[in-house]
């Protein structure tokens, strides 16, 4: 009986060891941001989405293991132009009513460098899912506000036409959009009890 009460304390002693080692962040949207540019004739355009969330769990113990989940609201697109991000919420772009969500769900961590990851997962857009690489870059974690926050810096670079968003139109020549979409995400994140 000593020796089962001995297992079960080491069992529990180790359960709890590896459940400590994986921190879980809820993404706070007031404290972060969902930036894109795409080239507009001859200059880059920016412009943000302006409601998502998502949690990002960091496992220390084993980086491959951890989790980055996110939903953005296509109807949320700013780019301070509401002409634009009307057409932009619309059939030829997004369609926000078929469409009302963008997803992406982490499906490998790679340690790069020390704080750098590329963090791969199915990203879904406008009804369709591709596999894309996220460059991360850790920026830190601490107190902060009454609790505990984490920062990172995420970038990618899509091509729109792989996810059916092909509108495009040529004025005197020129094709009017580029097909790149540079992502840039500054996420902060609130630790989890």
């Amino acid at each position: 009986m000593k020796r089962f009460i001995i297992c079960f304390v080491g069992v529990a002693m180790l359960a709890t060891v590896s459940f400590a080692e994986v921190e879980t962040y809820k993404i706070d949207p007031v404290h972060s941001s969902v930036g894109f540019r795409i080239r507009h004739f001859f200059s880059k355009v920016p412009g943000t989405f302006n409601d998502f969330e998502g949690k990002i769990a960091i496992d220390s113990a084993n980086i491959s293991k951890s989790i980055a989940e996110a939903t953005i609201k296509t109807a949320s697109i700013d780019t301070a132009n509401e002409k634009r991000d009307e057409h932009l919420k619309g059939a030829d772009f997004f369609d926000a009513e078929k469409h009302p969500t963008i997803t992406f769900k982490s499906s490998a961590w790679k340690q790069v460098e020390k704080g750098a990851y590329d963090v791969t997962g199915d990203l879904t857009m406008h009804g369709v899912t591709k596999p894309v690489t996220l460059r991360v870059k850790a920026l830190g974690s601490g107190p902060a506000m009454g609790g505990v926050r984490g920062g990172w810096e995420a970038t990618t670079t899509l091509d729109r036409t792989a996810f059916g968003i092909t509108y495009n139109s040529v004025v005197e020549g020129t094709s009017v959009l580029g097909n790149e979409v540079e992502i840039t995400l500054n996420i902060e994140g609130v630790k989890q009890k």
